[in-house]
């Protein structure tokens, strides 16, 4: 491929809907053809890549926007057909690192809390999250607690929408979090408030965690983070002498080049306290997306096959390798991240790509969209041409609108819920599960499904935690919790209850602390780029804009630099004047909105309008080695306004 055939809407044009599989012609140029030709331009291309060059060769980019259904086939697609464990979806760009430092804890990379417990505690700390725009529907249970007489407490170094809900802010420095939770992990230490029972109980290593958290006296973390040394002593005896409390985060302590360790930060505050594994105690990382869960739940992830089981135990493997009548191999798959590596270096040839777009929402996207031009054969699968679908040799239709679609989701707090198909798809677009289905019986694997449940009994039969959620039943109780071993049971409301068991036997594996260090931002702050840019959501809008975009609404105004008052004044910049914004890879122009909640150093973007402004031709691809996340939140910026007749 090359980049004379990528074809460029024009700012605010609503992406276009796609009706009619397309391949990609001799002129470069791709046209509308029939599904017989696009589904066998499709098969060939991965034939000829997996001939060639075997089946690591091959990638899958699943979507978590999709049907737990889908995601199955799509990563049984992966493993039977082209016989590789290279599948991932957005989870990497979100909280993978939720996943990694949950189930190094506990062995379970779900969130341990219900929706409904917030609105039975006595403390929230909502932690890097703007809940209020981000998560708008679990900020309703968020609000039923406070008005229920729950505190809350909000650390976000901006003082968001979240932070005026909260009964104190505090706004740590960007890439501070360890420091924090190091000092709150202090000050509970040495005020005597540790939960002693539950940690000599349930957990190990706290000796060594204690060791590693004495340096951070509250005189220490503030001169570090920021915040002042009596607010963090507030909200470690808050925290440590609620009788219940929710800990909640998302991308604020996820998109980070360390950021498996600041959850495993988090986590340390709830096994030093006892706030896990019982009713209103808990930790919820919330979900962006309404199936981010689901994907990973049901295998669309390199390291785990449906059910959440460690692709690693040979017992595991044999168990779906006699379901699937296959050989799966006996280790990990590359993640997102690593895939796109592997592009660049030659050993990663073909991609199927469904519901994503990677050339918009990975960091530094230009280099990303380089390597997407560097494959051999990328067959897209999407509602909308996407411009990761601009860049595709095949196009393929699908019928995944959230009203177009039969199945199942999965929600931040476990919860498997119903969808329906409530209008008939446009033109020719078809079902995701057909169209994977097809491409199989094109390379040698003949799948027929009657229908999503069908695909769904065939999950519940391989997969423990789900085998008690047929569909009746879901539909009877408007959603079940996994695990749900049985049809006796309706699931568990939070997680690791036996860890509290007076029985040794009952407890299980024990609860590790973290043993995790301050690591600052990669990208520098220095006097040729003194601003600090982080990165978010705003409540109007959605991810890289694909569905929220090019469209009229009085809520949209398209995208901004967010700059404090005081470095608008600094740099001679009015509200609205359009400014260049530049990182080390590259600059985009945008206009200036102040927002008074920003301090003095901080700027804010996000990349709802890349169209109009590509923000994430900014952001740094440092990744989390662990989760291989990156770190979105902490790129070094510098504004310089436009002289007039320069634009």
């Amino acid at each position: 491929m090359n980049d004379t055939r990528r074809k460029r809407r024009r700012p605010a044009e609503p992406y276009t809907r796609i009706t009619r599989p397309m391949v990609r012609g001799a002129d470069g140029q791709l046209h509308e053809t029939s599904w017989p030709e696009a589904l066998d331009a499709a098969a060939r291309g991965f034939a000829a890549v997996r001939s060639h060059y075997g089946p690591d060769a091959f990638g899958m980019f699943s979507c978590a926007r999709s049907t737990n259904e889908m995601n199955y086939v799509a990563q049984k697609f992966t493993r039977v057909v082209m016989g590789t464990n290279n599948v991932d979806s957005c989870n990497r760009t979100c909280h993978a690192p939720s996943v990694a430092g949950l189930s190094a804890v506990f062995g379970s990379g779900g969130g341990t809390s219900s929706y409904g417990e917030v609105e039975d505690t006595d403390l929230i700390v909502m932690w890097g999250s703007n809940a209020r725009f981000a998560h708008p529907i679990f900020f309703q249970h968020v609000l039923k607690g406070i008005r229920n007489g729950a505190r809350m407490f909000a650390v976000d170094p901006r003082r968001t929408s979240t932070a005026e809900w909260a009964d104190r802010w505090l706004g740590p420095n960007v890439g501070t979090d360890i420091p924090l939770a190091h000092a709150v992990a202090r000050e509970i230490i040495h005020a005597g408030l540790v939960n002693t029972a539950f940690v000599e109980r349930a957990t190990t290593g706290y000796e060594e965690f204690a060791r590693e958290v004495e340096p951070w006296t509250l005189s220490a973390a503030e001169q570090v983070t920021g915040v002042p040394a009596e607010a963090i002593r507030e909200l470690a005896h808050a925290y440590a002498t609620a009788e219940r409390a929710q800990m909640c985060w998302t991308l604020g302590i996820t998109e980070h080049h360390n950021a498996t360790d600041n959850v495993r930060a988090l986590i340390n505050l709830a096994l030093l306290t006892g706030h896990v594994g019982r009713y209103g105690s808990g930790l919820q990382p919330l979900r962006g997306q309404n199936n981010v869960q689901g994907g990973g739940d049901m295998g669309a992830i390199p390291d785990r096959l449906p059910g959440f089981q460690d692709i690693l135990d040979p017992g595991v493997r044999a168990r779906f390798e006699a379901r699937w009548d296959t050989v799966i191999q006996p280790r990990q798959g590359l993640n997102l991240t690593r895939m796109l590596d592997a592009i660049e270096r030659g050993t990663l040839k073909a991609v199927y790509c469904i519901g994503e777009n990677p050339a918009q929402s990975e960091a530094d996207c230009a280099h990303t969209v380089a390597r997407l031009q560097m494959l051999d054969h990328l067959v897209v699968q999407d509602i909308f041409l996407t411009r990761t679908a601009e860049l595709a040799d095949v196009v393929l239709p699908a019928a995944a609108a959230w009203c177009e679609s039969e199945g199942t989701v999965t929600n931040s707090e476990r919860r498997v819920q119903r969808v329906r198909r409530a209008v008939p798809p446009p033109g020719e677009a078809r079902d995701d599960i057909a169209i994977l289905c097809d491409l199989a019986a094109r390379l040698g694997h003949e799948w027929r499904y009657a229908g999503a449940e069908e695909v769904w009994d065939e999950l519940r039969s391989v997969s423990p935690d789900h085998h008690g959620m047929t569909y009746g039943r879901l539909a009877e109780h408007h959603g079940l919790q996994w695990p749900c071993p049985s049809t006796e049971e309706v699931g568990l409301p939070y997680l690791h209850g036996r860890l509290w068991s007076e029985e040794p036997e009952q407890r299980g594996r024990l609860a590790p602390f973290g043993i995790v260090k301050h690591d600052p931002p990669v990208d520098v702050v220095d006097e040729s780029y003194p601003l600090r840019l982080t990165t978010g959501r705003r409540l109007d809008s959605y991810n890289t804009g694909v569905q929220s975009g090019g469209f009229a609404s009085p809520l949209r105004r398209g995208e901004n630099i967010e700059l404090s008052p005081e470095d608008a004044a600094a740099y001679g910049v009015q509200a609205g004047e359009v400014v260049r914004v530049s990182s080390r890879r590259g600059t985009v122009s945008a206009p200036v909105w102040i927002d008074p909640g920003l301090r003095p150093g901080l700027a804010f973007m996000t990349m709802h309008f890349p169209d109009e402004v590509d923000t994430n031709v900014l952001t740094i691809e440092a990744t989390d080695p662990i989760a291989g996340t990156a770190e979105y939140k902490a790129t070094a910026v510098r504004v310089d306004p436009i002289a007039a007749g320069a634009r």
